[in-house]
């Protein structure tokens, strides 16, 4: 399987991806804890059915020391036992930021009070922009059925 567009070819594209990737590094060095900022990635990733980035972002975790249980577990998270009530938090705005144009009004003030009860200002400036950035990545590479699952940690590091 081959990929509709060659983004890591293409001029426009590939300037425009390193522009989020340092965005994205901007975010690595917040102070969000950098498992939370994975389980948003892994998250918004499978409701969007991005393969790419779920073999990335689960790769990463598993990389990083995350364990294998609660990576298995994200998809079903409200029934899982595994997730700190901050976690839990993070997984919510994320599914309520990720699935914006499903809902009437977006993310509800009760989500985003839950957030704010665990995570400081630069947290929750973290968080909206990991669910801004991993949505972008996700949008663009299910438009170009980006194969999945040859991913290495850290190839784009």
């Amino acid at each position: 399987m081959a990929a509709r567009l060659n983004l890591f070819a293409d001029a426009v594209a590939a300037e425009f991806g390193k522009h989020l990737i340092a965005a994205g590094k901007v975010l690595a060095a917040s102070t969000l804890p950098a498992a939370t900022g994975e389980l948003v990635k892994l998250r918004a990733s499978q409701i969007n059915g991005c393969g790419f980035c779920v073999d990335m972002h689960s790769k990463d975790a598993a990389h990083a020391g995350e364990s294998a249980e609660r990576l298995h577990l994200v998809a079903a998270w409200r029934e899982a036992t595994v997730f700190t009530e901050a976690e839990r938090a993070a997984l919510e705005l994320t599914e309520q930021g990720t699935r914006i144009a499903d809902a009437a009004g977006g993310v509800t003030d009760e989500a985003w009070a839950q957030a704010a009860k665990y995570y400081d200002e630069e947290q929750l400036a973290a968080l909206v922009c990991t669910i801004s950035l991993i949505n972008a990545f996700n949008r663009g590479n299910v438009m170009v059925q980006q194969p999945a699952g040859d991913y290495r940690p850290g190839q784009f590091a």
